[in-house]
């Protein structure tokens, strides 16, 4: 696809959408037929991040009133995964806030927990712990994580707009060490942030250039307290274009649509399955609120598909 495709389809009505969708859709079910995956994550180390990203609310800019914790106990993250097994969850992913876990103990913490969380659920374990060492994501890779998940966040034409604490060259190694390790990559990004249309598809292209595995699509949902409070959401439409448009430029990658998902598809929800959507992460974000994993195997079901309780 080039970027004046690309561009045309955030020209389109959604009337005029409708022979993209059967074609995105067609693709989707090719891949999958009419199976989704579900995903839940946990907060396990809340706050105090020494990072600046603009659209966070645990980062060091942000002055909103979220829950501060360190690393969850061993016993509390697997009880959470053997929750989120119950609910129809496929995967199940620890994520900490802060620049990258280097503590030893809280490695070891962490490995202990993968471990323990594979062997009591079916769940594939996945973690996002920032930017660490390739040692530690070896280590990772051992003790039977899936995947890093590690997002680009926007383009790197845009990045300094959203952080200045850490470089998008730092994010891009941290995602080649992981591939090194033998780990899948869960690499995506957050719409909304003042990103154009075409710094989408130079975002896009950097997945491509490093093979991602999947492809998490968050839409900004502004928090008073962070620089971005003021930022306008999008709209529906456009959110199903960006689905649609991630689709069509990566016919074999899964797309998870991610937070956000449920204040800015409103209505639209239930197409970004036509619009090539494979995934979903259910259940709350890291601080905010997101859809209930029953409400989402409803939507599910009312469509005709179904949650799968394993990787396809």
């Amino acid at each position: 696809m080039q970027l004046s495709e690309w561009q045309e389809i955030f020209r389109l009505p959604l009337t005029d959408l409708w022979p993209l969708l059967a074609q995105a859709s067609r693709q989707r079910e090719a891949r999958c037929g009419r199976n989704i995956s579900l995903c839940v994550i946990i907060n396990a180390k809340s706050g105090h991040c020494p990072q600046d990203c603009a659209f966070c609310a645990q980062s060091r800019r942000s002055t909103a009133p979220i829950q501060k914790y360190p690393l969850l106990p061993q016993e509390q993250m697997v009880a959470a995964a053997q929750a989120a097994a119950a609910q129809g969850a496929a995967r199940f992913s620890i994520v900490t806030s802060g620049r990258g876990v280097m503590s030893r103990q809280e490695q070891e913490t962490i490995l202990a927990t993968v471990e323990a969380i594979r062997r009591t659920t079916p769940l594939k374990v996945c973690v996002s712990l920032g930017i660490v060492t390739p040692e530690f994501l070896q280590a990772l890779a051992a003790a039977g994580v899936y995947r890093y998940h590690h997002n680009v966040e926007t383009a790197a034409s845009f990045f300094p707009q959203i952080a200045t604490a850490h470089s998008y060259a730092e994010r891009l190694a941290t995602i080649r060490q992981a591939k090194e390790a033998g780990l899948a990559v869960c690499v995506g990004g957050i719409f909304g942030l003042g990103e154009s249309v075409a710094q989408r598809y130079e975002m896009a292209q950097t997945l491509r250039d490093l093979e991602v595995d999947s492809i998490p699509l968050n839409f900004l949902q502004p928090i008073p307290g962070t620089p971005l409070a003021a930022q306008q959401p999008l709209e529906p439409l456009q959110a199903l274009q960006i689905i649609l448009a991630f689709r069509l430029f990566f016919p074999n990658q899964r797309l998870i649509i991610a937070g956000g998902r449920v204040g800015t598809l409103r209505s639209l929800a239930p197409l970004m399955f036509a619009a090539g959507a494979d995934a979903l992460m259910t259940g709350d974000y890291l601080t905010t609120k997101g859809q209930l994993p029953a409400q989402d195997l409803q939507m599910l079901q009312d469509l005709g598909l179904q949650a799968v309780p394993e990787e396809i």
